[in-house]
């Protein structure tokens, strides 16, 4: 974001890069220059080099550097100079001139000289082959009598030349501000409103009284005049602010926009179905996260690169992977495959698992809900390499991070037998733009946890599930893996993951109540085992209210087991009152929307924004969805679809948190191969790719956020910086709930009042037996006109299979069903019915009965 002034009011930062000028001097005296020997005129006098280098100064005074091919990291090239001087609370003015044969991204740093490295400044300057001039100003946090100047310039696969001059550093600077570049004070959905659906902005002003607005088509013709609502200062922003509905416009159109108080918004569109494309993206996102495969250019245009970890040189990879010395153990395992966690090389299981697992809800509720469309989750209907092979793409695309999971698990006959390793990553942190098969860290298995023994229970029942009708030997490996880690976390229902670490994220977590709930819940689903039941129903989680006013993430899971009970069809004898808790749960949310100038579902109790707050608001938009699912209740569909509006540019910073979404979107996620920020040869995130958000826990920042952000209101305290870990990262877990939401989003239509129903639907069970059952189907026409040749349909919840069947033709796809009417029942006349039935096979576990179904089309409620 380039520095610019705008209404809002943030604190003093500490780094900004601004344009070659001269050096400020102090009111009494001239700077000192902290660098000895900075113009080279002596030759090499007080600069170093590692040792596969050798610094030359040419005739010119000018340092040149041959720099070698074939290193992994910066760091592992270094030009540098010690005993810099630094004084806390000084700004200082960096600047120096350099060029590179090619156009290399360099690292400058001002920093610590020994471990840890703490930095002062840390830029990224791409070099090219004329000699360019650079300037930082920072403002140093602490006292250093012997900093250190570095030029990290590893990290090419081929050879360069590097050639510096005129380094310095200089006190006495201007102490920087960072100033987050807003755009216009009318802030909308940049993506677009559903034609029927709710339609609002938010416009930022000093105004205390309503002023004129007016919305254009792309014609520049005003379709739509209105007054704004003053709002009053709004505590997440810091921001007085207004309000703009203007829902009655409902006219399909691309280019719309919004002027109010002088001032005009993004352009945005009304459409029917703005959300496909994202909810298609979004699960995109993963292929390229992939570890272990090569990601193919024709797959992922623009993506291509060799596989990660996968057991060739420089590193061992994760096909053999033994356990870290700290814990160590006397076997390895192939832990290759699954999906990358974040912007790093490590995976995680906790953090896998609740990932996968709304993956696996995509699918399962397009075939659950009143709104889902099973079609939309089909076969080939996202690009992976596995399109065509009869298994819909979203499930082929969990698969790769289930197979990761029980390669997770320990191996029988070991101690922890069943447990699951917390996570697997490298020894030491390694720095961006790192490619995954050019890692050079050794790989390690960190212990066993309760936490992820339960991750592994819940989502390989859930796999169980869900692969039945496509996979039957895969399904039940998921649930045999499911039912072993299950006993395992009983067995050991303490081991906690350590704290801290290196290399990876800790993930840590000592409270399991809420694990050992959802995975009873799953388990519960895949088998309706008594066992399991009263696992669920003793759980004193059962009955809590579990949706809290912060959200719920890898680290809370027990609303995932309640979404789960409340909506996959089972027998629970209080499911009702499950039900009626997930509505309850929801109002809080859908109330957070309705009464915030951004229509935001976040109100943490605290009114501290936590890391990932854009995940936390999109689960609480889950909640807020399966509500609708449940009741029917379009306030509640309503508030999901403005939260959406938050999400993609309705908020403070006028800015989508979506890659690729809007005229103004976060393109610069912490990762360490979608790198275009610090080398213009790779690219930015894949469109679909969620921005961590807003993070106002001033512990958890990273030096990026802590040298800009200080001072801020919850809103602003994000940055779209590739080094912003804290505030700008993306995981596969953030990732996996707006694949949900915007799922749910696409399958809104127009946002039009759900029709009426007109059928009613008898699914009875009359008989049971090992392997099969025997069902009739009543259905009723509860409309005012006669229906001709109609078509009921219904998707199975578990493994069934349709084998005879009478008065009917039924046909089966996976796990959706198909009734046709036959000649001599083809019309169902108005208040009339039609009876059918079948036989069918049945795998293992419970035989629940369908809850959605569709009569030519329209749902039967």
């Amino acid at each position: 974001m380039s520095p610019r002034r705008t209404p809002a009011v943030l604190g003093t930062a500490a780094l900004l890069t601004l344009p070659l000028t001269s050096a400020p001097a102090l009111a009494d005296d001239e700077p000192v220059e902290q660098i000895v020997n900075g113009d080279f005129s002596d030759g090499t006098s007080g600069w170093w080099g590692t040792p596969q280098i050798e610094l030359t100064v040419t005739e010119d005074e000018v340092l040149c550097v041959e720099v070698p091919g074939g290193t992994s990291d910066p760091w592992e090239v270094i030009v540098g100079q010690n005993d810099v001087p630094l004084v806390a609370g000084e700004s200082y003015t960096f600047s120096f001139t350099a060029s590179g044969t090619a156009e290399r991204p360099v690292r400058a740093l001002v920093q610590e000289a020994v471990d840890p490295w703490r930095t002062e400044l840390d830029e990224r300057p791409v070099l090219t082959p004329e000699m360019g001039g650079y300037e930082y100003v920072f403002t140093a946090g602490a006292d250093h009598d012997a900093a250190q100047v570095a030029f990290q310039v590893g990290g090419a696969a081929d050879p360069w030349t590097l050639c510096l001059d005129d380094v310095s550093l200089l006190g006495g600077a201007e102490p920087p501000v960072y100033v987050p570049d807003t755009g216009p004070r009318v802030r909308v959905n940049q993506v677009g409103y559903l034609p029927q659906g709710p339609k609002n902005a938010t416009v930022v002003t000093d105004a205390a009284d309503p002023l004129p607005w007016s919305l254009a088509d792309a014609d520049g013709t005003v379709v739509a005049t209105g007054d704004t609502v003053p709002r009053g200062l709004d505590d997440t922003s810091g921001q007085n602010v207004h309000t703009i509905g203007f829902g009655h416009v409902t006219t399909p159109g691309e280019g719309y926009t919004l002027t109010a108080d002088g001032e005009t918004s993004h352009p945005f569109g009304i459409g029917a179905d703005p959300y496909r494309s994202l909810a298609t993206d979004a699960l995109e996102f993963y292929y390229t996260q992939r570890s272990g495969i090569e990601i193919l250019d024709g797959i992922a245009p623009g993506y291509a690169r060799e596989a990660g970890h996968a057991g060739v040189a420089p590193n061992r990879g994760d096909t053999e992977v033994t356990c870290h010395p700290s814990t160590p153990c006397d076997y390895s395992l192939d832990v290759s495959g699954g999906w990358y966690d974040a912007g790093d090389h490590g995976k995680y299981v906790v953090n896998g698992g609740i990932s996968v697992h709304q993956l696996m809800s995509v699918y399962e509720r397009a075939h659950a809900a009143p709104t889902g469309d099973p079609e939309r989750v089909g076969d080939s209907t996202l690009a992976v390499p596995e399109r065509d092979n009869g298994v819909p793409d979203v499930l082929d695309e969990a698969r790769w991070e289930m197979e990761f999971l029980l390669s997770m698990q320990v191996p029988a006959g070991e101690e922890l037998a069943g447990m699951a390793h917390h996570k697997v990553h490298d020894e030491r942190w390694t720095g961006l733009p790192l490619m995954p098969a050019a890692d050079p860290q050794p790989r390690y298995l960190h212990a066993p946890s309760t936490a992820a023994t339960l991750n592994l229970a819940a989502t390989a029942a859930q796999c169980s599930r869900v692969f039945a009708p496509y996979d039957a030997e895969f399904a039940a490996t998921c649930l045999t893996a499911a039912e072993t880690a299950w006993d395992a976390a009983r067995a050991h229902p303490d081991r906690y993951a350590e704290v801290g670490g290196e290399g990876g994220g800790p993930y840590n977590d000592d409270e399991v109540a809420d694990e050992f709930y959802w995975a009873a819940a799953e388990l519960y689903l895949a088998t309706g085992a008594a066992e399991y039941e009263e696992a669920v129903t003793s759980s004193e989680l059962h009955t809590a209210d579990v949706f809290t006013a912060d959200g719920f993430d890898w680290r809370w899971t027990a609303p995932l087991g309640r979404l789960q009970l409340a909506t996959v069809p089972n027998g629970l004898p209080d499911r009702e009152a499950v039900r009626a808790s997930v509505v309850e749960g929801a109002e809080q949310y859908a109330d957070a929307a309705a009464d915030h100038p951004y229509g935001l579902a976040y109100a943490p109790a605290s009114g501290v924004f936590a890391w990932g707050s854009n995940g936390l608001v999109l689960n609480n938009l889950v909640v807020v969805a399966t509500a609708y699912d449940i009741d029917g209740d379009t306030r509640f569909r309503d508030a999901v679809l403005e939260g959406m509006d938050y999400i993609l540019g309705r908020n403070a910073l006028n800015s989508s948190y979506v890659t690729g979404y809007g005229t103004a979107y976060t393109e610069n996620q912490h990762s360490r191969w979608y790198a275009h920020q610090l080398d213009p040869s790779l690219p930015n995130p894949p469109p679909g790719t969620l921005s961590g958000g807003p993070n106002s826990d001033t512990a958890t920042w990273d030096p990026i956020a802590q040298a800009n952000l200080d001072g801020c209101a919850p809103q602003f305290c994000h940055i779209d910086d590739i080094d912003s870990w804290a505030t700008n990262e993306l995981t596969i877990n953030w990732n996996s709930t707006l694949a949900w939401v915007s799922a749910f989003a696409a399958d809104q239509g127009d946002a039009a009042p759900p029709a009426e129903s007109t059928c009613e639907v008898d699914y009875r069970v009359h008989g049971t037996w090992e392997g099969g059952a025997t069902t009739q189907v009543v259905v009723r026409n509860t409309g005012g006109e006669a229906l001709a040749d109609w078509t009921l349909a219904w998707s199975f919840p578990g493994s069934q299979t349709v084998r005879e069947h009478w008065s009917t033709n039924l046909t089966q796809s996976g796990r959706a069903v198909t009734a046709h009417a036959l000649d001599w029942n083809a019309e169902i006349g108005a208040g009339d019915e039609v009876t059918f039935g079948f036989t069918g096979s049945r795998g293992p576990g419970p035989n629940a009965s369908p809850e959605r179904f569709t009569l030519n089309g329209s749902v039967c409620r």
